[in-house]
């Protein structure tokens, strides 16, 4: 089975970096897709997803160097969903509503498509 997901969007905030207990960078943000379509009456139509980014270690560190509110990101990685036990009723809750996705690549535009960990496989140049 594949669990993968590519997104293409902007930073709805700066990210937020931190350590966790090991010394191990994290930063996280959320960022926006957005789907135009025109409906069967001829009505433009939006419609904006935000999505929960988690990056780590390497990662972690570039993207909170080189990413600000409102950045066009591309974004690859894998989907996660967590989940916790509500400390008031001991149920087990999930985030679904919002998706979550672990980075493995992660590329930020600025005057043209500047890599962050390296270049998107479209711009490499094949060794012949």
């Amino acid at each position: 089975m594949i669990n993968k997901v590519i997104l293409v969007g902007h930073l709805g905030q700066d990210p937020e970096v931190r350590s966790m207990p090991s010394g191990q960078p994290v930063t996280s943000f959320r960022m926006a897709t957005n789907r135009k379509w025109t409906d069967r009456d001829g009505n433009k139509q939006e419609q904006t997803e935000w999505h929960s980014i988690v990056c780590f270690g390497r990662q972690a560190e570039i993207a909170g160097q080189y990413l600000t509110k409102g950045k066009q990101v591309f974004v690859e990685g894998r989907l996660q969903t967590r989940s916790w036990e509500d400390k008031e009723t001991g149920k087990k809750m999930y985030r679904t509503p919002r998706s979550s996705a672990t980075t493995s690549k992660c590329w930020a535009a600025a005057a043209g498509m500047r890599a962050l960990h390296r270049r998107p496989p479209s711009s490499r140049r094949s060794r012949t």
